[in-house]
């Protein structure tokens, strides 16, 4: 972020504010002038308080302070004006104008450090969030990819959802998952997942392998925090595993429990076929041979799109599910980024503007080339 922005940012809260000022003074004014122009036995000056107390609403300490002594002057004005400021009845009304004013600056000194407090700690969560969560390359080789996160929290960018995406030798290898529970609690689970994953992704070379791993490590981790906790709960993690290679028309996919993703093609949004799921990681120790492997045709110009429970999950007032196979047809022949962009959109709608559950979603396209088109070619002469 560049000094200009900064400053930018900065400067757009101060005129806002120096712009509403206008409206307490304007109420001194109008106050202040009425209460000269009614009968003696008529007081308005108390009303002053409204001044101060409006200002807060929308100004720091200092400009709330600064109206606060105004209205005090004003009220001490009109007192001087008739020539009572010295009664024991105006010297009243203008000490307690005085003390309330005082209260309100007070007040409004504390919200503005609980508010820096507050900005600090947003601050320090976005940033570790985004160390979390990483966002996904954009290119993977001859892959287009676009992603959204929706937390069921509002004060998160995360929650029990994950995903991550990297590159092998001569392949794209993905992960996309769904920890029992939301928000952040289940933080510290999807961080174990993510970070075993970013370590065995390069270790192991089929997805069977990689799954057995990665249980092993949440399986780990879960006893781990049993242990410290002194709670056994259970825990478990849905998760899709794929390998996408760059020269071959097609994917690979190992399901841990997970949704089966869809495949969209010339209009039409499809459940990828014969994907059976292997038990989700963290039940139980299981090793390579109870995860099996499902190939499927990923021709050039096919998406993927990849969900977890929270997208497909989501009610509208009636209780109705998202019909994400539905909406997602509609929208087959844009760009992988137009294409999570409305079903983030259209998603938010359907809900009412608020999830029950974190949701996540990747759209995976595959460009043509010269080399897929050679591919498709001996395939089709076969």
């Amino acid at each position: 972020m560049g000094l200009r922005q900064r400053f930018a940012g900065v400067g757009q809260p101060w005129r806002s504010s120096h712009a509403l000022v206008i409206i307490p003074l304007v109420l001194i004014a109008v106050i202040t002038l009425v209460d000269l122009a009614v009968p003696a036995d008529v007081h308005l000056g108390p009303l002053l308080v409204i001044a101060p107390a409006i200002t807060a609403s929308f100004a720091g300490p200092r400009l709330t302070a600064l109206i606060g002594v105004l209205a005090v002057g004003a009220q001490a004005w009109i007192g001087l004006h008739f020539g009572v400021l010295s009664s024991r009845n105006v010297m009243v009304q203008v000490a307690a104008l005085a003390v309330l004013s005082a209260f309100i600056v007070f007040f409004c000194r504390v919200r503005e450090h609980r508010r820096q407090e507050l900005a600090q700690v947003r601050s320090v969560a976005e940033a570790a969030q985004t160390v979390l969560l990483r966002p996904l390359p954009h290119r993977l080789g001859p892959l287009r990819i676009s992603s959204r996160y929706l937390a069921a929290e509002h004060e998160a960018r995360i929650g029990g959802d994950l995903y991550a995406a990297t590159h092998t030798e001569n392949a794209a290898r993905v992960i996309i998952g769904d920890v029992r529970g939301k928000g952040l609690a289940a933080i510290g689970e999807a961080s174990a997942l993510l970070g075993a994953f970013r370590e065995a992704a390069y270790q192991y070379p089929t997805l069977p392998e990689l799954a057995a791993a990665l249980d092993r490590s949440v399986r780990r981790y879960f006893a781990e925090a049993a242990e410290a906790d002194g709670e056994l709960l259970e825990h478990f993690i849905t998760a899709l595993l794929l390998d996408i290679p760059d020269e071959e028309p097609v994917l690979r996919l190992t399901s841990c429990g997970h949704p089966v993703p869809l495949l969209l093609r010339r209009g039409k949004a499809t459940p990828v076929a014969g994907l059976y799921p292997s038990p989700p990681l963290g039940i139980g120790p299981l090793g390579p041979a109870d995860h099996t492997i499902h190939t499927a045709a990923f021709e050039p110009g096919d998406t993927l799109l990849l969900f977890t429970d929270g997208v497909v999950e989501a009610r509208d007032r009636e209780g109705r599910f998202y019909p994400l196979a539905e909406r997602a047809a509609q929208w087959t022949g844009l760009g992988t980024e137009a294409l999570a962009h409305h079903l983030r959109r259209d998603l938010l709608a359907h809900a009412g503007g608020h999830l029950g559950d974190d949701a996540a979603l990747i759209a995976i396209h595959r460009a043509a080339g010269p080399e897929l088109g050679r591919q498709l070619g001996r395939i089709v002469h076969h």
